[in-house]
């Protein structure tokens, strides 16, 4: 269906940026930042955070270390890099940028029910 497949790629389309967003608040678990999608109702399951994250970190976007765990094996806790935080920048301009062109396409529509 034509609403389901906009939608999904909607969403898509935000991902990367909203894992920057949660990784820039500093040192997480992949497990914490699904935990802070679902909060913002973003689901996604760990087969789709894995890849994305080794993208990002072979995109040179994260960094990560080990860090040992009381409950089992060590953990990877990502955080930015610097090339990170300049694309996050440059994202957070873009997102201006597009709410800005959305809210005005909006702007005296009729809503529909």
């Amino acid at each position: 269906m034509i609403v389901e497949n906009t939608q999904t790629q909607m969403r898509k389309g935000i991902l990367e940026y909203c894992i920057l967003s949660i990784i820039s608040k500093g040192e997480i678990y992949a497990s914490d930042i699904i935990g802070e999608l679902k909060k913002a109702r973003l689901l996604i399951v760990e087969g789709t955070l894995y890849p994305l994250l080794t993208r990002l970190k072979n995109n040179g976007l994260l960094s990560y270390n080990w860090i040992e765990s009381t409950s089992g094996p060590p953990r990877k806790y990502y955080t930015l890099t610097p090339a990170g935080r300049e694309v996050l920048t440059q994202l957070d301009h873009t997102w201006t940028e597009l709410v800005f062109a959305v809210n005005t396409s909006l702007e005296g529509r009729t809503p529909t029910t």
